[in-house]
């Protein structure tokens, strides 16, 4: 065929399409596998320890089922953020993440064409009709699978007329250089911010014979290289664990094309051996036959050499990582930002909610905080501490005001019902927290500043036992939060138990005031008053306390 023969219509038509198609399908893949298999995904990282080896598999199989490796390392920012894990026990599960992501290319190179139209008829189906949120997420995985096999078939056939056309052949063969193919792997898929987009793609000429086994795993280095875009985009203006996150995801990938672009002669020839062949075909046959899978052995096969290559040499890896990305100075204390909700997870509903619960026992600190430290210059009279407190419950109400609106876009996406239960649930624990930092700012703030003006002296019996009760309601507030985080029936328990510690207080501090009420002393009824205001406001947080235990369950 002759360049004029070349219809561009249906050329651009059934490329774009068919890249349409599968990036469709690629989504509904995704969103049903993270639906059906969110909860295990969310329990498997929470269980990470310091081994190389189960960082490295965890990494690997989350990767697989939620089809991004940057997803994965942007969910690791979290733990490091929250304590949970340092940079040297992140790494591993970034270098599985890479071994994971070549679970798509394995599956595309598999080529079932045919089963693609079915798959999307009973996928629809399952997933149009059923009630089951299981059924419904199966057959979304499976609509989205043959969106996929779809739309590469699209391509396939839109791309026949270029074996032979060839301006295209000509730039097929300028793929051959290794460093011009890394370059177009990776610009492609940082503009189109899939690699599985660019992986498929490359299957796609492969299968048509279009590239070489050399140009093809040159295209796949450069989408290793590119899809580091998608988390260092995520990671502007964010912590600098998650610059640093990203950092090291763009180190690992980057070293380890550096490491295999001198090899890669060698590494199509170990390829070539470890893979199918097609013996009983000649020419372009036999190349697009063969090629597909070995792409994607070859890109399996550089994401595992590389992992145990640099598994070793995680510590020094952070460290470098640290220095790269140095702690930024502290800003103004007054100011908050969220640590843990990042708009990249709405989509994932079940993944956005645990980062919003991260978020809210980041308030429950705070509002602890604001508690615990409040006795102290109200007792001194102290003003300057007292205003002091009163900005720290500023960023309180700005932390909350952040947490319900991003709950609020939470819930625009399709929830299941454990889900909305645990938006819903959330949202209280979320208002219950704000309550409980309004009671110390407008009540017992307030209190205290009037005892200043009033010139009220709280005497040292009375300030005895308003530390015993003040202490009972922080400790309170502290098991309270522990049963929130973990769901600890113990600590449950030990806060309801608590409550006729509590009320047995109150008895003793109502007989106490009595008695101060007919002491002769100065400014008795001022001082009477106000004492009687803590001692209510501080039983006020107990009780908020209780309600925000009662809404975990």
């Amino acid at each position: 065929m002759t360049p004029a023969a070349l219809d561009p219509f249906a050329l651009w038509t059934g490329l774009l399409g068919g890249l349409a198609l599968f990036l469709l399908g690629m989504d509904f893949l995704t969103r049903g596998l993270k639906g059906a298999a969110g909860d295990r995904m969310r329990a498997w990282l929470a269980r990470l320890t310091g081994s190389r080896a189960r960082g490295i598999l965890t990494g690997a199989v989350v990767t697989a089922i939620i089809n991004s490796s940057s997803v994965t390392t942007v969910i690791l920012v979290g733990f490091i953020s929250a304590g949970l894990m340092g940079m040297a026990q992140a790494l591993p599960v970034i270098m599985g993440a890479n071994i994971g992501s070549t679970a798509t290319a394995q599956l595309l190179a598999f080529q079932v064409t045919l089963l693609a139209l079915p798959m999307i008829t009973v996928g629809f189906v399952a997933w149009f009709v059923a009630g089951a949120e299981r059924v419904r997420h199966t057959g979304a995985m499976v609509m989205g699978l043959g969106l996929v096999f779809h739309g590469m078939a699209l391509m396939s056939e839109a791309m026949r007329p270029l074996r032979s056309y060839p301006p295209f052949l000509d730039l097929m063969v300028a793929m051959d250089n290794r460093f011009v193919g890394i370059a177009v792997g990776a610009v492609f898929t940082a503009i189109v911010q899939s690699s599985a987009a660019t992986t498929g793609i490359v299957i796609v000429l492969a299968g048509q014979g279009l590239v070489s086994l050399e140009a093809g795993i040159a295209l796949a280095f450069g989408a290793n290289v590119g899809t580091c875009a998608t988390a260092g985009l995520a990671a502007i203006g964010k912590s600098r664990e998650a610059v640093r996150a990203a950092a090291a995801h763009a180190l690992f990938n980057v070293l380890g094309v550096l490491v295999w672009v001198g090899l890669l002669p060698l590494l199509a020839e170990w390829v070539r051996a470890l893979s199918p062949t097609a013996p009983d075909l000649g020419g372009l046959d036999r190349v697009a036959a063969e090629a597909p899978r070995q792409i994607a052995n070859a890109h399996t096969l550089f994401n595992v050499a590389n992992t145990l290559l640099f598994a070793p040499f995680t510590a020094q890896l952070a460290r470098l990582v640290e220095r790269l990305v140095p702690d930024r100075p502290l800003a103004d204390a007054v100011h908050i930002k969220p640590r843990f909700i990042d708009p990249t997870f709405l989509f994932t509903p079940g993944f956005a909610l645990d980062r919003a619960q991260l978020e809210i026992e980041r308030l429950g600190r705070l509002v602890t905080d604001l508690v615990r430290q409040v006795m102290d210059p109200l007792l001194a009279g102290d003003a300057d501490g007292m205003r002091a407190l009163a900005e720290v419950d500023q960023r309180v109400d700005d932390l909350h005001a952040i947490i319900v609106e991003y709950l609020g876009q939470v819930s625009t996406q399709s929830l299941s019902k454990a889900e909305t239960a645990k938006l819903t649930r959330l949202m209280r624990q979320a208002n219950e927290l704000e309550q409980i930092g309004d009671v110390v700012e407008h009540d017992v703030l307030h209190t205290g500043q009037r005892m200043v003006d009033e010139q009220v002296r709280v005497s040292a019996a009375t300030a005895e036992l308003l530390r015993s009760f003040h202490g009972k309601v922080v400790e309170a507030l502290e098991s309270a939060l522990i049963a929130l985080r973990d769901d600890d029936k113990a600590q449950r328990k030990q806060v309801r138990r608590m409550k006729d510690d509590v009320r047995a207080l109150e008895d003793v501090a109502a007989r106490h005031q009595i008695d101060r009420l007919t002491a002769s002393a100065p400014n008795r009824l001022h001082t009477f008053k106000r004492e009687t205001e803590l001692f209510e406001q501080l039983g006020n947080i107990f009780s908020l306390t209780r309600r925000l235990l009662r809404r975990i369950g």
